[in-house]
């Protein structure tokens, strides 16, 4: 590849970089729990989801579904020059909503999931727009203001699933099953892959990545998204409403982690909310997403695929006797490892800078003389 074509593609590179330093890593790992399992391991986390071919491969995008959704929520919200760390909260509120439609609203017949995914988006959003008003209008910091939201959400979720009895089975401390009306259709996926999990809501989530990226790159609402976000002074002197970006970046980015609640709450896989004090996982899980991608929604789609296919060949470690909690440890670095992408990129682009600066140099001392 030549000079030009590696600066050209500095973020992709980036990123795989990080994708193979998180692996070793977790080679490492294994050596040290296992040293004679360590390579058959090793190789389980990289062909894992494929040993058990269309089951497997189905199980990865229904694990993809959720972490899509919320890395795209935390993607778009960085380009848009914010850091939404509330996916947890906007996460478990959309999924609170969807089930709340899902047990209660049985009436709905056909239209039933689509009106608890519809709650979805807007319980998302509203969480959204609390840590956006205070951004645009008291400029406070959206990170403090989203952790802040965080805790709110998985507590008032706790409290109403566990004081509302229609909603709460006592006897397993969660929330009651859905109306079977109420999940996600399989859409032919069951079909396609037969016995996995994988159902609609994959075909949501691209669907929606698709639609972001429109916004982003082919709108004029997406240009002055952005533009707030790269500065929010210049973009008020040339005219456009900067509180009202800021307010909507964040209602988006809410709605899409809302939807990524309800995908998984309504996939008809015995998923319930659990009446425990612990923030949603793939609400964080959704940020090293965004970074792998480099928040790039195309980039965040890949990205969620991929860290799905290392969970689900993670899960079959337990063949190799390493315990839940090596396999839990294995993956959690290799994911957070990923987060280094970014900083990677940044490194990268050092170098070129610097090698720019010195040819330039060179051509100007080659004139002089």
């Amino acid at each position: 590849m030549k000079p030009k074509q590696i600066k050209d593609h500095t973020g992709i590179l980036s990123s795989i970089f990080a994708i193979i330093l998180g692996l070793i890593v977790g080679l490492i790992i294994l050596f040290l729990c296992n040293p004679k399992q360590a390579l058959p391991g090793f190789a389980t986390i990289l062909s894992g989801a494929f040993t058990h071919g269309a089951k497997g491969v189905g199980q990865v995008f229904y694990y993809a579904t959720p972490i899509i959704l919320t890395g795209l929520s935390v993607g778009f919200a960085f380009k848009t020059g914010l850091f939404n760390i509330g996916t947890p909260g906007q996460f478990i509120m959309g999924g609170f909503g969807a089930v709340y439609v899902g047990i209660l609203w049985t009436s709905l017949g056909p239209a039933h999931w689509v009106v608890a995914l519809l709650a979805s988006i807007i319980l998302g959003a509203v969480w959204g727009l609390v840590p956006g008003l205070l951004k645009a209008y008291f400029n406070v910091n959206e990170v403090i203001a989203s952790i802040m939201m965080n805790y709110i959400g998985m507590y008032l979720v706790n409290w109403i699933v566990k004081s509302y009895k229609p909603l709460f089975n006592n006897l397993r401390n969660e929330s009651r099953n859905v109306a079977a009306t109420a999940n996600i259709p399989k859409m032919g996926l069951d079909k396609i892959f037969p016995g996995s999990s994988v159902n609609g809501g994959i075909l949501i989530a691209i669907l929606t990545v698709i639609l972001i990226w429109l916004l982003l790159n082919k709108t004029t609402f997406g240009y002055e998204l952005k533009a707030v976000g790269f500065n929010r002074d210049a973009s008020k002197y040339a005219g456009i409403n900067e509180k009202k970006s800021i307010i909507l970046s964040m209602m988006i980015a809410g709605a899409i982690a809302g939807l990524a609640g309800g995908l998984l709450y309504l996939a008809g896989t015995g998923k319930h909310i659990e009446i425990k004090d612990v923030l949603a996982s793939e609400g964080f899980t959704g940020i090293s997403v965004a970074l792998l991608g480099l928040s790039n929604p195309i980039g965040v789609l890949f990205s969620g695929i991929f860290i799905a296919y290392l969970t689900a060949g993670g899960f079959y470690l337990q063949l190799f006797e390493f315990s839940t909690e090596i396999i839990d440890i294995i993956v959690a670095v290799i994911i957070y490892f990923s987060a280094f992408a970014l900083m990677v990129k940044i490194i990268l682009s050092k170098i070129h800078r610097q090698k720019d600066e010195k040819a330039e140099s060179a051509k100007e001392g080659g004139m002089k003389s």
